[in-house]
């Protein structure tokens, strides 16, 4: 199974791009995690914010290989905790050769984006810097698929 991180920014700071890799290296090739990056449109003080969210979501839909089982990172989904996470990667790993996980720009996900996600996936009740979000999935999904191999990474 391949999991694509679609991500709206293309334009990181060495730290994140770092803790990022720490974590996509570690998982298998059974289990590879894949960063694709829509570029961030400029925010002039003219530009509408809509519309630019709906270009980027555009973009980022157009990203998503056919046939993927969508996610879309939101404050209003649904939150797991590890062992949740872990049952949602064995049932992904079982019904879907490819997941996109969706994570929009400053002003959120395009509501099309949302619209064709099949599930929505909250990783905090607060608004994480999006940059960050990359590195924290990254290590969700290890931690997940650790517990999956009953490996001793997660020690709760």
């Amino acid at each position: 199974m391949v999991i694509y991180l679609i991500c709206v920014g293309n334009k990181v700071s060495n730290w994140v791009a770092e803790g990022y890799e720490e974590y996509a290296q570690r998982l298998p090739a059974h289990c590879r995690l894949q960063l694709i990056e829509i570029p961030l449109k400029k925010r002039v003080k003219t530009a509408s914010l809509l519309r630019l969210q709906q270009e980027e979501g555009e973009k980022m839909q157009a990203a998503i290989p056919t046939g993927a089982h969508v996610i879309a990172l939101d404050e209003r989904g649904q939150s797991w905790s590890s062992p949740q996470l872990a049952a949602q990667l064995a049932h992904w790993q079982q019904h879907f050769s490819q997941v996109a996980l969706l994570v929009g720009g400053p002003e959120g996900l395009a509501a099309d984006c949302l619209r064709r996600a099949n599930d929505r996936w909250s990783l905090s009740a607060a608004t994480l810097p999006h940059p960050l979000v990359r590195i924290i999935v990254a290590e969700q999904l290890y931690r997940a698929w650790t517990l999956t191999q009953g490996h001793p990474y997660h020690r709760a």
